[in-house]
Formats: C-alpha cells, sequence, structure tokens
C-alpha cells in the first residue's frame, strides 16, 4: 500500500472489532457535503460512514460531516476545529481537491488542515480523497497527494481510478455526474467504493496477521479495554509530525465572528439572528448597509483574510478594507456575485506572509450606486 502509515487507520479498526464507540468525520465542500444526490444517504460520506456501521455491528459509531459547498482549504483550515475536531473524531476523510486552485494559498492552507488534523486530541486516522472535474480531469491531486505523502496520509483518487475507467468507456460522463463535477448517487456510491475498497484491504491485512499471529501466541492477547488504553496513552504524547513543506503559516488559523471578536462598530451592527448550524452561513457577522458605515479591527498574526458574502441579488453594497491605515492601498469588497448557483462564501486575503504583530482593519461600505440594495455581510476575519 505504498509509503502510508497506516497505523492509525489500523486502530480504529482494531477499536471497532472490539466494540468501542467512534466518530466518523468528513471536511470539504459541495461533494462532501453531498450536492446533487437525491437524499443525504446516498452521499459519498453517509455510504462511507454506513461501511463502518455494516462491517462492526458490534461497534457505535457517530457521524459528523462538515462539507460546506463551494469552500476551499484556506477556510477549511480555519473552520477544522468547530465543524470536525471539536466532536473528537477517530477517522477523518478530507477533501478540498476541486475547490483549490493552484496558486500561492493551496499548498500551504493544505498543509496547514493535514497537520491540524493530525495533530488533533483525539488522534485521527486521515485519508485525503481526490475528487475531480470529469470533463476536464482538473484537480490539486498532485499538490494535495504531494504533502500526503510527506506526512504518511493515505490518498484516494477518483482521478486515477474512476474517472479512468469513464474515459475508457466504462461509463457515460452523463451517467455518473450531471454538471461534470458533482456525482449523483451512481457517482456518489463509485466515490464511496473506492474509500472503502481501501477501507477492505486494510481489515484483510488485519485478519490476515492476526490469524498467522494466533500460531505463535503464547498466553498474552489484547482486549478491547487494552486496546483503549493503549490508544489513551499514545494521545497524551506530543504530536511529532515532519518538518513543514511549506511556511506553515496557517496551521494555526482561527474564523473570528461576532462569539469571538468585538470590533468598533460605526454604522455597521452584528447580526443578531441565531445560527442554526454550520451550513446556515450567513449568520455570527456584521452587517453594514449605508455608505459610510464603518467596522474596525485590532488583530495579531502574519496572515490575514476576510470572508465576506458574494450574493447573486445583485445589486449588492460594495466596500472598501484598509489594513494598517494604509489608505493609498484600499481592498475592494464587492457584494456582487457574477455565478448564478447561489451566494458565495468569498475570503479575500489582505495580508501574507508579513510580520507577525498587531494590525489594524478598517471596512467601510462605499458610497456608490449599490447602497440601499442587498447589504454587505461581513462573515468573519481569518486570522494566522
Amino acid at each position: 500500500m505504498e509509503n502510508y502509515d497506516l497505523e492509525r487507520i489500523k486502530s480504529v479498526i482494531q477499536r471497532a472489532q472490539s466494540g468501542q464507540e467512534l466518530t466518523i468525520g468528513f471536511l470539504g465542500g459541495s461533494i462532501t457535503q453531498g450536492s446533487l444526490a437525491t437524499e443525504h444517504e446516498n452521499t459519498y460520506a453517509y455510504r462511507v460512514y454506513k461501511w463502518w456501521c455494516d462491517t462492526f455491528p458490534q461497534a457505535k459509531f457517530n457521524y459528523v460531516n462538515g462539507g460546506i459547498g463551494g469552500t476551499d482549504s484556506y477556510y477549511g483550515v480555519s473552520r477544522a476545529v468547530t465543524d470536525v475536531l471539536m466532536y473528537q473524531p477517530d477517522f477523518v476523510v478530507v477533501d478540498f481537491s476541486v475547490n483549490d486552485v493552484d496558486n500561492i494559498y493551496c499548498e500551504e492552507t493544505f498543509e496547514g488542515v493535514l497537520r491540524k488534523l493530525l495533530c488533533w486530541s483525539s488522534r485521527p486516522a486521515v485519508v485525503v480523497l481526490n475528487n475531480v472535474f470529469y470533463d476536464t480531469g482538473v484537480s490539486t491531486q498532485d499538490i494535495h497527494n504531494g504533502l500526503a505523502d510527506h506526512y504518511g496520509v493515505p490518498h484516494v483518487s477518483v482521478h486515477d481510478t474512476i474517472y479512468r475507467r469513464m474515459k475508457a468507456g466504462e461509463y457515460n460522463r452523463i451517467d455518473i455526474t450531471p454538471d461534470g463535477l458533482h456525482p449523483n448517487d451512481k457517482g456518489h456510491g463509485l466515490v464511496a467504493d473506492e474509500i472503502t475498497k481501501f477501507l477492505e484491504s486494510i481489515v484483510g491485512d488485519l485478519i490476515q496477521s492476526e490469524n498467522l499471529s494466533d500460531d505463535s501466541k503464547t498466553d498474552t492477547v489484547d482486549t478491547g479495554a487494552d486496546i483503549e488504553r493503549n490508544i489513551q496513552d499514545e494521545s497524551v504524547c506530543s504530536c511529532v509530525l515532519p518538518t513543514p513543506v511549506t511556511a506553515n503559516a496557517y496551521e494555526g488559523a482561527r474564523r473570528l465572528t461576532i462569539r469571538e471578536v468585538s470590533p468598533k462598530l460605526s454604522g455597521f451592527r452584528a447580526d443578531t439572528n441565531e445560527k442554526m448550524g454550520h451550513l446556515d452561513h450567513f449568520k455570527n457577522g456584521w452587517i453594514g448597509t449605508n455608505a459610510g458605515d464603518k467596522i474596525s479591527f485590532e488583530l495579531e498574526g502574519s496572515c490575514i483574510g476576510i470572508q465576506y458574502r458574494k450574493t447573486i441579488s445583485r445589486p449588492a453594497v460594495r466596500a472598501q478594507a484598509v489594513l494598517d491605515g494604509d489608505v493609498e492601498h484600499p481592498v475592494l469588497l464587492d457584494g456582487n456575485f457574477d455565478e448564478d448557483w447561489g451566494d458565495c462564501l468569498y475570503i479575500e486575503p489582505v495580508l501574507h506572509h508579513s510580520e507577525k504583530k498587531k494590525h489594524t482593519l478598517e471596512i467601510t461600505v462605499l458610497d456608490d450606486e449599490s447602497v440601499g440594495t442587498t447589504p454587505f455581510y461581513l462573515m468573519s476575519i481569518i486570522v494566522a
């Protein structure tokens, strides 16, 4: 199985075999969320979760899906804790391969995701999934898999399996994905099959090695309690990972909303509507409606991103950001979204690999023709 480090996955399987309670998590974009499946039970994520339930009926499994459509690993690294890790998962599938693009952030933010997952206190087993644009074969698979290999994390490729079989004529594209990206029920099933085939191969290897070791056993047998104790002992050890490939400034990225920071408001108001789950996107932020409305932050870090809503309900209010009082170089924050598939959770990086120090950030609603239409919605500030 190539040069993967399979010890974490083997540990999860052994704990499942012994009947323990485990949590299966997923972190990714719209495919992970379940786009174009007729019901959530048909998504690849839920099918993989069901594989665990069906394969190990003696165990109890919990399901956590942290998929959010249209999001990349820049957002993923800032929300990994609140959407998946705070539930203390034992196994996590992560996929940002079709939402990440090959830019200056892609490799570093995905490395941050991997390191954050691997070093979490529950020490989850991690599998990298790479989906693909079926019309072009494009994804960031090579970048993501290079990082996965660096950390010994196994990866499953849709490009190298389902996509190749489709190109060879085994499937018609329209039969597995109506839009060339998001799988239908059949497509989700095929993606799940690639992950579960990989897991089944590990189960098979474990069973084979256990059968071989039976002949050499004397009077010691690992019980479920022994396995749990070993895992607990391992979890108190410090997390030792290879030296990062990138500058790795984003591993500690934090997403600041009204729950975490209290900026100075001058016209902007805090959104008082209650947020109902991680897919209730445009909540816990700040709203600017009128020209001249301002919101001011004091932040500490070397990287800063502004997350705001780009909406299809045009025309929308526009704003500008000024970092550290540099009024000669404002950053435009245009709330108008040119696509038609829905509102976008857009991130505008305004600082990247600067000096780690205290910074000021002021956002002001512009006085132009958009005032009085769809308000400007500031979702969060991402700092690292």
